[in-house]
């Protein structure tokens, strides 16, 4: 319906769309500073007033940390591409942070798929969310493996009350849906983008070798270089804490989050909840942990997400969409 509308009238829309992304976006990140109940962003600033942790030298550390976040995802989906075609790094750079912005709205982030697919023609989108979601997967692997470690040992070191009943019927749910999910999967049905299940095996089987290697490397050193800003931010906030036992809760903290359902925008209030019942266990300040993960949200999901709305805003479809 939309490629029947007339030239002008679909330019329309489409600048109307790419508002409504940036606004959005704005607007949830204002409202997650202004009336986050977890810490009130009043009571952040006056916190680190009175600690006072930022010191030229650590701003700059940090950000340079979520630099190289950035870069090692824009090389993986770079990676990742090259695969059905060759793109610029600025290309890489332009796709990966719109994605993020356009992303920031939609449960578990699932705006990032339909954006960069924007950036190519019908075609290869199908192939680009396939791409996108092989990526994802390769970030989430790492995360869960690393999750399970980090967990295990969290729970082998300090006494954690487990409530069985509980843990046996949320085990039994996620099992029901792990079943019927696979079985949906499996079906003849199931398609995305046009893609059947064998098709989408397929698909994978075909990327070299080379670059499923190059993209799990990526994702692990994605997940060092987020871990240790994260460890870095306990210790210019006071936090003495070895950087074993400190991981050991850190990458609990990133699997535990990483499995509840949310909108990529709540993930500061998600990681946060998750972050104080772990590190209580350590005797770990409720507010300086908070306080982290904010710092932390606005590092790696706040600004990125400002120069992706420029590229949003300037984004134009390619030629055969038009």
């Amino acid at each position: 319906m939309f490629y029947d509308l007339p030239y002008k009238t679909k330019q329309f829309f489409f600048v109307l769309i790419k508002l409504s992304i940036v606004v959005g976006a704005g607007f949830f990140i204002y409202t997650k500073l202004v009336k986050n109940e977890n810490l009130l962003f009043s009571n952040y600033i006056s916190f680190l007033i009175e600690n006072d942790p930022f010191s030229p030298k650590n701003i700059i550390f940090l950000i340079i940390l979520t630099i190289f976040n950035w870069f090692f995802e824009i090389i993986k989906w770079q990676n990742l591409v090259k695969s059905i075609k060759k793109i610029s790094l600025k290309e890489a750079f332009e796709q990966s942070l719109g994605g993020h912005t356009a992303s920031l709205i939609t449960p578990n982030r699932i705006g990032d798929y339909g954006a960069k697919a924007m950036y190519y023609s019908g075609g290869l989108k199908g192939k680009i969310i396939l791409l996108n979601l092989w990526g994802n997967i390769s970030q989430m692997t790492v995360t869960t493996v690393l999750g399970i470690i980090g967990f295990y040992l969290f729970l082998q070191s300090y006494d954690v009350e487990i409530n069985y009943y509980r843990l046996t019927r949320f085990v039994f749910i996620f099992l029901v849906i792990g079943t019927l999910s696979i079985f949906g999967i499996t079906h003849k049905k199931f398609r995305i983008k046009g893609y059947g299940l064998r098709d989408i095996t397929s698909f994978l089987k075909r990327i070299p070798n080379t670059i499923h290697t190059t993209t799990f490397s990526l994702s692990i050193i994605r997940y060092a270089i987020f871990s240790y800003q994260f460890y870095f931010l306990l210790m210019i906030f006071g936090v003495e804490l070895g950087y074993f036992d400190a991981m050991i809760v850190i990458c609990s903290m990133y699997l535990l989050a990483s499995i509840i359902p949310t909108i990529s925008f709540f993930d500061v209030v998600v990681k946060g909840s998750v972050a104080v019942f772990l590190f209580s266990f350590l005797g770990v300040n409720e507010l300086t942990i908070l306080s982290i993960t904010t710092t932390m949200w606005l590092l790696n999901f706040v600004i990125p997400s400002v120069f992706g709305s420029y590229f949003v805003l300037n984004f134009k479809l390619p030629n055969s969409e038009i």
